[in-house]
């Protein structure tokens, strides 16, 4: 029996209390680096002003830099994508998430939705059109599914396509679609008369606009849109030749869905971080907040929540890289780790008391925006049936 001295254990990083850090790879932590490296230098100083303004100035510019980081379409293999892990995709979501959610939302957008659609159902010349463009950020895309009335129920999507010749014309609109208004490209989901397929529709096509969607409160640096369909005329090669049903577009859901799994961590981390930092330097009653029982007790509990989150999500990025990964796994990541940062964000800015509602400080900007992420790629309702059918063999929304 080994008996080691207590003396020589490694001191505990308080932002760190579980070394967490232990269960990374050195590949994953360079990767966590490079991408904070690259946010602290080109949005940190900006992202409260962005949110304020309701835009990114040189969107762009920013997606350029994300593509030579090659964060975007990161865990897709060949097309210029730079094929990296689940587990250091998620580790990359994280950072990105800690500086904003809207910001990780165009990442996710472009990456684990519009590319994925066309890297798994797309024909090699879509593919070869494509995805160089879009990994580079030279191209942005967006992923219409959502609709105006079918938000949980994508089945009950009225936009429609028919054939004329050997063209398609399409008829519909989509809400809520972020990268919408500036993007290059548009994935679209449509009924057909055999099943649901995915089109690729070009900005600038006739009759296809993307209205941008104004007065939101929340993810208020990633621009979001309508996609408005009047008659748009497609060649047969728009049409994505692999799938034709809601696999579709649920299979692209499921990857974003993953990286929502670790990027809603990054908005709890930020928050901690600043309520931390806050507590130990405000003085009440002659001695840092930091001394007082109930703020420790917040402290403490946002941190075993961030703990288990961050574990959670661990456990399932190894189960991806592995082949293992369940969609229903990937939603119990998405609900819990969602909902317990959101109510982290929501302690911090009490600790942050009135200076919390400021946007000199991160915390309000993560709590407004996670209110979307609750929402989006899966509502809080959805993803708790879908384990209550895992636990119970019943559906109970079907």
């Amino acid at each position: 029996m080994s008996h080691h001295d207590p003396m020589k254990l490694p001191p505990l990083d308080p932002a760190d209390p579980a070394s967490l850090d232990d269960l990374l790879t050195e590949e994953e932590k360079a990767i966590r680096s490079a991408v904070r490296q690259l946010l602290d230098a080109s949005v940190e100083p900006h992202i409260a002003e962005w949110f304020e303004n309701g835009s990114i100035p040189d969107i762009r510019g920013l997606t350029r830099e994300l593509g030579s980081l090659g964060v975007l379409g990161m865990h897709l293999e060949g097309y210029g994508c730079a094929g990296m892990s689940a587990t250091e995709y998620g580790v990359a979501c994280l950072e990105i998430e800690a500086t904003d959610s809207g910001l990780r939302s165009l990442v996710s957008v472009q990456g684990s939705l519009a590319m994925f659609a066309i890297w798994r159902w797309g024909s090699e010349e879509q593919k070869q059109e494509w995805l160089p463009r879009m990994a580079a950020g030279e191209a942005i895309g967006c992923f219409g599914l959502t609709e105006p009335d079918a938000g949980s129920d994508p089945a009950s999507m009225t936009t429609y396509a028919r054939r004329d010749g050997d063209d398609w014309i399409l008829n519909g609109r989509k809400m809520w679609i972020s990268n919408a208004p500036y993007a290059d490209i548009a994935v679209v989901w449509a009924r057909t008369d055999d099943g649901i397929r995915g089109f690729l529709v070009p900005a600038g096509t006739p009759g296809f606009s993307a209205p941008e969607i104004k007065h939101k409160m929340s993810l208020r640096a990633s621009a979001t849109g309508e996609l408005v369909l009047d008659d748009v005329r497609l060649p047969a090669s728009a049409v994505l030749p692999e799938v034709r049903s809601l696999k579709g577009p649920l299979s692209c859901l499921n990857e974003a869905r993953y990286g929502i799994v670790w990027g809603a961590l990054g908005a709890a981390r930020s928050s901690i971080e600043a309520a931390r930092s806050y507590a130990a330097d405000r003085l009440q009653f002659g001695k840092p907040i930091s001394a007082f029982q109930l703020t420790q007790q917040k402290l403490a509990d946002m941190s075993l929540e961030y703990i288990k989150g961050y574990l959670l999500a661990l456990h399932l990025g190894r189960r991806k890289d592995a082949g293992l990964l369940r969609p229903e796994q990937v939603s119990i990541g998405k609900l819990n780790n969602v909902r317990e940062s959101l109510e982290i964000c929501r302690t911090a800015r009490t600790i942050l008391g009135a200076n919390g509602i400021s946007l000199e400080y991160p915390v309000i900007r993560h709590q407004n925006n996670l209110e979307s992420v609750l929402t989006y790629e899966g509502t809080v309702e959805m993803h708790t049936l879908v384990l209550g059918q895992v636990l119970t063999g019943e559906s109970a929304f079907r």
